[in-house]
């Protein structure tokens, strides 16, 4: 804890997180009490020396009493760290594996979790339309943060992404040129509103929320990571509630629903890339 005094110790820290955790959860319904107490206390003292605290319950006043501060504070907790195309080998095991069989079916519905600011949307609906199935898919893209919401929604990135964008579309089989899917100026670059004609973006939390539509693909990709056992196991059981029978589940390259209370119900389909289906 840089330049906090030594009277302010691990232990007045770990006390003051968990006081702070709950204050969250009880004054606005966001529930970080099952994320992995490493990665909170990580964020958090980040977030005090953004905020100019010396400790956690001077943030915690501030989140209490200054309606501004938790929605910044939330930039923090949540860390939206994203780009297209990431680890494009399982985009390629989508591509060749798993959309041709979703093929058959009359309309396809893709549960995006924990979206972060749309990077994994536009790469799914781009992905989507060069197989011919945007026109028949529905893509759910949500996140508990709002902020990363509304920049999802508007697809503006910086133009300096495009070249690792560029890349990763290429190694993940993409049968074109990404810029031909959106616009540059002023240093940025928009893409096309058609990608995300048949998207809805929205809040949901997977702590706390429940399922809300049965889908054929989710795709979940470095969000269990922050996650203690119990809360991981929770987002397991709406995953396996959402998903049709056979249908598949994608995870990050750290992440795997073996070891977890739904081992059983899942088998590796695409093992390397992380991809799994429901049996």
């Amino acid at each position: 804890m840089t330049g906090m005094n030594d009277m302010y110790n691990a232990a007045d820290f770990d006390i003051e997180l968990r006081l702070l955790i709950e204050a969250i959860y009880l004054k606005y319904s966001y529930d970080f009490r099952n994320y992995s107490p490493a990665s909170m206390k990580r964020r958090v003292a980040h977030a005090l020396q953004q905020f100019d605290c010396e400790t956690v319950s001077q943030l915690q006043h501030r989140v209490m009493h200054d309606v501004d501060c938790f929605p910044a504070l939330l930039q923090y907790l949540t860390i939206p760290v994203s780009e297209m195309f990431r680890d494009p080998a399982y985009f390629k095991a989508l591509r060749e594996q798993v959309l041709p069989i979703l093929h058959t079916y009359p309309t396809i519905k893709v549960w995006i979790a924990g979206c972060s600011t749309g990077e994994e949307v536009y790469s799914m609906a781009i992905m989507l339309k060069e197989e011919g199935l945007l026109e028949r898919a529905i893509i759910y893209a949500t996140d508990i943060n709002p902020h990363s919401l509304q920049k999802a929604e508007a697809g503006i990135y910086p133009i300096e992404s495009m070249a690792l964008f560029e890349r990763n579309y290429e190694m993940a089989g993409g049968t074109r040129a990404l810029s031909d899917y959106c616009t540059s100026a002023y240093g940025s670059v928009l893409f096309d509103k058609q990608l995300r004609r048949n998207v809805t973006f929205a809040d949901h939390s997977l702590a706390t929320d429940s399922v809300f539509s049965e889908v054929q693909l989710i795709s979940c990709r470095n969000v269990l990571i922050y996650f203690n056992r119990e809360l991981q196991n929770r987002a397991f059981g709406l995953f396996h509630q959402s998903l049709v029978h056979r249908g598949f589940l994608g995870l990050g390259s750290k992440e795997t629903v073996q070891f977890s209370d739904f081992a059983s119900q899942f088998e590796s389909f695409a093992k390397t890339e992380r991809v799994f289906r429901k049996t």
